[in-house]
Parts: structure tokens; sequence; C-alpha cells
């Protein structure tokens, strides 16, 4: 009856503390990432709001501020120099990128060798994305695909030979090809707004929170029930499973009787 009893308190303990949800408050397993989140004393300028749980350390912060920066030696002005109200966007994708620890949603395996993992289809709010897009449209480059194919014959990245510098407004006719075609699908142009709940915001106030924790968990919830055809379960009834060791699996009918016929001796 005793070893009855214990199956059974396992069981209950499970149900009370939910297994760890691997896609949430996670960092990806790449160049500069951290191993896993957690507060840093201050980050740099557009860094900042994520300095209570970031993924980044305080000199990465710094280095995506530069014009080339020691990260990956990317250079913003290969066609020139970049204005301002374009690089800012750029430098918060690279913020969001490097310290968001509320991408686990869509964290995929890369074929690089110098990551392991990559975002993939983040669902980028309707007014980041247009705003990048408004803001850069007038600057000029190369290439519609800023993940590969530059020349790095000096150690930094320089147009291909043979490439013209055009507007953006050319290159991305609309902001919906500037944000996924950029960096290789990292990002996916949606129409949910800024607030809802449904898409990731590069830019929010610290101040009231980060509101991409409650986007990571309704896509981690939609991502666990489409695995296990629960589509039309809602958030609020779904609950975590939790993953029972085999041998209780196999022993919990036989718990059950003996903790039954251990009761009906009494």
């Amino acid at each position: 009856m005793a070893v009855g009893q214990m199956l059974l308190l396992l069981l209950a303990a499970c149900t009370v503390m939910p297994a760890k949800d691997s896609l949430l408050n996670v960092c990806m397993d790449a160049k500069h990432h951290k191993t896993k989140p957690g507060p840093e004393g201050m980050l740099h300028e557009q860094c900042a709001p994520w300095k209570d749980n970031a993924c980044c350390t305080a000199n990465t912060s710094s280095e995506a501020h530069k014009d080339q920066s020691n990260l990956y030696n990317f250079n913003w002005n290969h066609c020139g120099v970049m204005p301002p109200k374009c690089k800012r966007h750029f430098i918060q994708d690279t913020c969001l990128y490097e310290c968001s620890p509320n991408l686990g949603p869509w964290i995929d395996q890369a074929d690089s060798n110098w990551r392991r993992e990559r975002i993939l289809h983040v669902p980028l709010c309707k007014e980041d994305c247009e705003e990048w897009w408004e803001d850069c449209k007038d600057y000029v480059t190369c290439k519609e695909n800023w993940h590969k194919g530059w020349n790095w014959a000096t150690g930094t990245n320089r147009c291909p030979w043979g490439s013209m510098c055009r507007p953006f407004s050319q290159v991305f006719p609309r902001p919906k090809d500037l944000c996924e075609k950029i960096w290789s699908n990292s990002y996916k142009y949606t129409t949910e707004h800024r607030g809802s709940g449904r898409c990731i915001q590069m830019w929010f106030d610290p101040a009231h929170g980060n509101p991409n924790v409650v986007v990571a968990k309704y896509y981690a919830w939609k991502k666990r029930s489409s695995s296990a055809g629960m589509e039309n379960v809602t958030p609020e009834t779904d609950k975590a499973a939790c993953a029972l060791p085999w041998p209780v699996l196999v022993l919990l009918p036989l718990a059950l009787v003996m903790v039954s016929k251990g009761a009906g001796g009494c």
C-alpha cells in the first residue's frame, strides 16, 4: 500500500507543479546570447528596456549601437551613411534579437557555423514594421537579403561585385518586404497592433512591463495545442501537461489497485 500511495503522490505533485515550458523565458543558442536570461545592472540606450530580464550582456548592448560592431563586423553604411532615423530601427532590431527572452516559440535550428539556433517567422507588430520602412525608405542598399551574399574580402560586409545601391523603397517596395526579406524570414509582417497580445513589439515602454511576455505565452500555447491536436481549446482552459516517467505510468494502475485493497481492509 505504501508503494501505491507514493506513486499517487507523485501524480498529485505533477498536476500541482507543471513542467517548465521550454518555449518561455529562454535564450537561443547563438553567438553572443547568455545561456539563460536574467537581470543586468544596466544595458546601453535602446537595449535598456530588457535590463530586468535579458539574454544579452551590457557589452553586447553597447556593441549593438556601433556603426561597425564587433558583434558581427557588420557595417550599416555599406551604401553611404545610414540616416539616424533609419539606423535606430536596426539598433532596436539588434536589441530585440540579442536581449529578448520572449522569442522561444520562434526559435529554430540554424544552418550556420557561428550559431546553432535562429528565430523564424516572429510576428512583428504592424506599427513596428511600417515605421521601420517609412524611416528607411529613402536610404540606399545593394541587397535584399542581408544575411548572406556579401563581399567579405576586407573582413567587413561590402556590396557584391556588380551590384548597385538603390533606395530602400525600390529594393523593398512594401513594409512587408523589408521585415520578411532582410533577415531571411526572421520576422513575419502582421496586421496585429501593439498592445494586442498577438504580435512582438520591438519598441515598448518598460515602465508598463514587457508586452512580449504575454505574446510569447499565447504563441507557446498555440504551438503546444496545435501539436497536440487541441486547436479548439482556449488558453484559459489549457493546462500545462506533466510528463510522468514511464515506470510511474506503468505502475499507476497497480498502485490504484493496491490503495483500493488497502482501503477495503481497514
